[in-house]
């Protein structure tokens, strides 16, 4: 079982590393090939850190999972970003924004234990609502979701996609799950 605690600022490299595996594996076939041959763990590190995720006045909170010392997944949890905006708060419901596992370490307890974490951090915020964005044809997180308690509450969005070479981005239709944190 993974041991779960708060980010600290030292983490941004191993957190990004595991971000960027995760999208390379978790988005294959979903995302174009170039997009996914082009993730930059230090640049994730370096936003992390612009971001200051680990700040404890930051309105969300990320929990890391570590199997035998190393880092095996992360997420990331806090007021709900309309329209995805983190500038742009709801504070009526709390979102899941991020939940990543570096793929050795699928189907080892590591995701279910980093939901459960997050999960029980939105219900001591307050929340009894909360929200997860997952892309329509990420069948697997979508699936994890439903086993979880959420459901697809009808909401869609189009996560641009950026593209080299001037192109314009393709936009991935993102579906919105809801659930509850009080029963």
């Amino acid at each position: 079982m993974p041991t779960i605690r708060r980010e600290e600022p030292e983490d941004a490299e191993a957190i990004a590393r595991v971000h960027v595996s995760g999208w390379q594996a978790g988005y294959a076939g979903i995302m174009p090939d170039e997009v996914l041959g082009r993730l930059n763990p230090v640049a994730w590190a370096q936003r992390r850190r612009a971001l200051g995720t680990a700040d404890p006045e930051h309105p969300f909170t990320t929990l890391l999972a570590e199997v035998d010392g190393a880092l095996a997944g992360f997420t990331t949890f806090g007021p709900y970003r309309n329209n995805q905006d983190r500038g742009d708060l709801d504070p009526t419901y709390g979102e899941v924004v991020a939940l990543y596992v570096a793929p050795a370490h699928w189907g080892d307890g590591t995701a279910p234990a980093l939901f459960t974490a997050a999960h029980d951090g939105l219900r001591e915020r307050g929340w009894s609502e909360y929200r997860v964005w997952v892309l329509a044809d990420n069948h697997r997180a979508r699936r994890f979701y439903q086993r979880a308690g959420l459901s697809p509450d009808g909401a869609e969005s189009t996560y641009p996609v950026p593209l080299s070479g001037g192109r314009p981005p393709i936009g991935l239709i993102e579906l919105r799950y809801t659930g509850r944190l009080d029963g």
